[in-house]
């Protein structure tokens, strides 16, 4: 982004802006970018955040709202009772910076791993469920037949929903039998529509600005906004990958259940059903594992060359674990333990190599005072510990999924041949969704697969915590 472009820019849509003094970055925001913006506005110095999108604006995770209408909906929303900041102006072509808007600072954390565990924010998580279900009864308020919404939303159904999302992940042409394991489920345990409402589609422990002392003050990132079951979003906010790490507080990883249906019940006068805020739980990580996979395609294809998208590709194995822990809990095969050695002679092997890398981006790059390296160094250092661990103990892994995979199929073959068979056996229905082999080789390899991915990961603690109980 280039400074004599964002001062023109400022300079024509925002009232009393002065002179410019700087940007930032903000680390968040895998699909869409937020600056925080200082300037001089009417003699004052002002924070402003900027969220931005390349081209046109258009979501980049293959479904939902455009970035003008992300503005739109904040206003809207703001209008019904849900806190959020004022816009200020919206980007236009001749800008040169993408599409895009400029909304009012608010002070306050956006980070979920902090909100979820910092001991400054104890006082404010204890109560952040019930105030979730009471911001989302007005969010369901909103008017969606105003001049600026009407036929603006997509809607969609459950059906729909998981339809689009099982195109999205077949079109990537990544076989992946969990992941079409858990499509079928969904798709035979579709809940029944009650009604209709604006649905944010994000909202989530991360896309919410809080206060250690006041709690929850704007819902922010509206980019998957649009019409359809409203217990998609308490679903999505209970989904297991939003939990950051505190996966015993289902909500968000700051609450219970019954706080969030209370919250919602007492402001929107409609009764929560539980079984449908499971079915948009379970489809919550079947949609993120969909998603991560996309991300990884957009850095394939050259559309998005950020170093955060093929690190978060492999997050799509957290995801499928989940899935497997909902769907088919019980005991399950670890994967062998190996200790290959990556190199045979005296000269650094390709593991010190990496590891080298790895602890400088973690411990020199990582100290840097801005704020993004910090960020993409972090990243880049977790996405070498991958690498080393895929050297070591992938191949085991592949080895192990093979031989499952014949079992099943009754034919051996390339393992990437073997899982697109399994996937159209499942999806075809020529294989039992309770077939006891089918359900072993999924939780195992799943588990393999995420043990290389993310070890510490909660879904892998939680998959062998049932293994010991067994």
């Amino acid at each position: 982004m280039e400074r004599a472009q964002l001062e023109a820019a400022l300079r024509r849509g925002l009232g009393g802006f002065e002179s410019l003094a700087g940007w930032t970055r903000l680390t968040g925001g895998a699909s869409r970018e937020t600056y925080r913006i200082e300037a001089v506005v009417d003699g004052r110095q002002r924070f402003l955040a900027l969220r931005r999108a390349p081209g046109d604006g258009a979501s980049a995770v293959g479904e939902g709202s455009s970035i003008a209408l992300e503005a739109a909906l904040i206003a809207a929303a703001r209008r019904a009772g849900v806190e959020g900041p004022d816009v200020r102006m919206s980007l236009i072509p001749e800008d040169g910076l993408g599409a895009g808007f400029l909304m009012d600072w608010i002070s306050g954390e956006t980070i979920g791993s902090r909100i979820v565990r910092r001991p400054e924010f104890a006082g404010v998580r204890s109560k952040m469920a019930r105030a979730c279900g009471e911001i989302l009864a007005h969010l369901h308020a909103v008017d969606i037949e105003t001049e600026e919404l009407s036929g603006a939303l997509p809607h969609m159904t459950p059906e729909e929903a998981v339809c689009r999302t099982l195109t999205s992940y077949r079109e990537l042409d990544s076989p992946q039998p969990m992941i079409e394991f858990t499509a079928r489920w969904l798709l035979e345990h579709l809940p029944k529509e009650n009604r209709t409402t604006l649905v944010h589609g994000d909202f989530r422990c991360g896309n919410f600005i809080v206060d250690p002392g006041e709690g929850i003050l704007a819902v922010l990132d509206w980019e998957l906004a649009h019409v359809g079951d409203p217990m998609r979003d308490l679903g999505w906010l209970c989904t297991r990958s939003w939990r950051f790490g505190v996966n015993e507080l289902p909500v968000g990883g700051f609450g219970q259940y019954q706080d969030l249906f209370e919250g919602y019940e007492a402001v929107s006068g409609y009764r929560v059903d539980p079984v449908s805020v499971r079915f948009w739980e379970v489809f919550g990580s079947f949609w993120w594992s969909v998603g991560c996979l996309q991300m990884a395609q957009s850095y394939r294809t050259g559309a998005e060359t950020s170093l955060e998208r093929p690190a978060i590709g492999r997050r799509s194995s957290e995801c499928q674990i989940d899935c497997a822990n909902m769907l088919i809990p019980g005991p399950v095969t670890p994967p062998s333990a190996t200790s290959r050695t990556l190199s045979a002679t005296s000269l650094p092997g390709t593991h010190e190599l990496l590891r080298s890398v790895r602890d400088f981006l973690r411990h020199e790059i990582g100290s840097d005072q801005n704020e993004r390296n910090v960020f993409l160094a972090r990243v880049g250092a977790n996405s070498l510990d991958t690498v080393m661990r895929e050297l070591l103990h992938g191949a085991a892994a592949r080895d192990e999924e093979a031989r499952g995979l014949e079992g099943i199929l009754g034919h051996r073959g390339e393992l990437e041949d073997m899982r697109r068979d399994l996937c159209r056996r499942i999806a075809d229905r020529s294989i039992a969704i309770d077939d006891s082999a089918l359900k072993g080789l999924l939780r195992s390899s799943v588990l393999a697969q995420c043990m290389i991915d993310q070890p510490s990961y909660p879904g892998v603690v939680e998959a062998l915590a049932q293994t010991n109980a067994a």
